[in-house]
């Protein structure tokens, strides 16, 4: 079940249920790690855009549907969720897969590698 933390600008979800919100509709997989590790696997249709370029690349986040972001094992997702919170996306839209893209994995839900979505 979606987790809201006090004090973060996000919701909290687990791999499957970000695959179950995909399923639902417009909702966009921001993939925020560093190139080599988006290339080794990723999120099939993820959206890439390293944590550190979220705020100067920000326009280029869809403007409407969840943003789901997603990394290793939360902690840049989580950050790159808080940058896009205080450039003034909604927070109801920003999501935080907190198991990260092993859990992707694990959950057996589908993946692509190279740098194509």
């Amino acid at each position: 079940m979606p987790r809201q933390v006090e004090g973060e600008p996000y919701t909290r979800v687990t791999s499957p249920e970000a695959a179950d919100m995909l399923k639902a509709g417009n909702a966009t997989v921001i993939d925020v790690r560093n190139p080599d590790e988006y290339a080794e696997g990723h999120v099939q249709g993820a959206q890439w855009l390293p944590v550190d370029d979220v705020i100067a690349r920000f326009d280029e986040l869809p403007n409407e549907g969840p943003l789901l972001f997603i990394c290793m094992v939360g902690a840049r997702s989580g950050l790159a969720a808080e940058y896009a919170a205080a450039m003034g996306a909604a927070e109801d839209r920003l999501f935080n897969i907190e198991d990260g893209t092993p859990g992707w994995i694990q959950a057996g839900l589908p993946v692509s590698t190279g740098m194509d979505a």
